[in-house]
């Protein structure tokens, strides 16, 4: 049987008010452990194009450095073709580190709704004491 406010004691309406202060905690934690699982998991695929990007730009490096010494030591059109495939390559992993860097650079980490679910128990809290 559930009384109305006005027929609770001050101590069962303290009680009431710890229990659901209590509750509320909880479910402001599990709100905040949620979004940032959410935000490190696009963290995670963001940096995966960084390292994914730089292990390109490396094997487009090795390329052209393979093309330079087949210049040098050989003066043969097989050096053309080693330059073009590096540049390429290297080309392509840059278009990656650069896809990203800007995805990390609007990544705002901050649990903001948690903060605002905060910001409004707040203000609940501060009614339910008045």
């Amino acid at each position: 049987m559930q009384q109305r406010k006005e027929n609770l004691s001050l101590g069962e309406l303290f009680a009431n008010l710890s229990r659901e202060t209590t509750t509320l905690v909880r479910q402001e934690i599990q709100l905040a452990k949620t979004e940032m699982t959410q935000k490190a998991t696009r963290l995670g695929k963001d940096i995966g194009f960084l390292v994914v990007g730089g292990a390109v730009i490396y094997a487009g490096v090795l390329a052209i450095l393979a093309a330079l010494i087949m210049l040098l030591a050989m003066v043969i059109p097989a050096w053309l073709s080693a330059l073009v495939v590096g540049g390429i390559v290297a080309g392509i992993g840059y278009g990656m580190v650069q896809k990203g860097r800007e995805a990390l650079t609007r990544e705002d980490l901050a649990p903001r709704q948690t903060v605002e679910e905060l910001k409004e128990s707040a203000e609940w809290a501060k009614e339910q004491t008045k």
